[in-house]
């Protein structure tokens, strides 16, 4: 059986023992993920690549101390979380710069048949546009809609994620709604 097939708690446990390739295979399962949501918090392809990294780096340093029986992306998702906070408060601007960003991204709900440029030039606005809303969220409700809505975390999944009951997802997410429509308001 290769590496790839075994479960999560079955690597780590080969990982826990010294099996490099086997945390390999932890990151490759969740590097894509790791990277949107690093991407979500900071904004930036290269930075959201360089602390998803990092946030990898420091789990595998620290891999004999994960729990069983834990999800790994949740624990994972705690470290790169940190990463991704202390990386905002430690800049001076926490600006999202579209720029540099592939275009298909910031463009991720066009219709295959909207290519015309004046189309692309609307969607791209309203993506910065909304993106900006979003930045100017508190850290809690920012955190929330970027893991909900375009990570697609279930409410459960957050609350395992946040370390928080359901009820606090559900409340966060309502207020996070609330404050971006007003932010929003005039503005699409």
């Amino acid at each position: 059986m290769k590496l790839t097939e075994y479960d999560d708690q079955t690597v780590i446990r080969l990982a826990q023992k010294g099996n490099k390739h086997a945390f390999g295979v932890l990151v490759k399962r969740y590097m894509q993920r790791a990277y949107y949501v690093a991407l979500g918090f900071v904004g930036s392809h290269d930075d959201a690549l360089d602390l998803s990294q990092e946030a990898f780096v420091r789990a595998y340093r620290a891999i004999k101390r994960f729990e069983t029986g834990r999800q790994f992306f949740t624990w994972y998702y705690q470290i790169l979380r940190n990463l991704c906070f202390n990386f905002n408060r430690d800049r001076k601007k926490n600006v999202y710069r579209f720029s540099e960003m592939p275009e298909q991204e910031v463009l991720q709900l066009k219709s295959t048949d909207s290519l015309r440029p004046d189309v692309i030039l609307e969607k791209k606005q309203v993506a910065d546009r909304l993106w900006q809303a979003i930045n100017e969220l508190p850290a809690n409700e920012k955190e929330i809609i970027v893991l909900r809505e375009f990570q697609g975390f279930s409410y459960q999944e957050l609350a395992d994620l946040l370390s928080i009951p359901i009820g606090t997802v559900m409340s966060r997410l309502y207020h996070a709604r609330k404050h971006l429509a007003k932010a929003l308001q005039g503005d699409l």
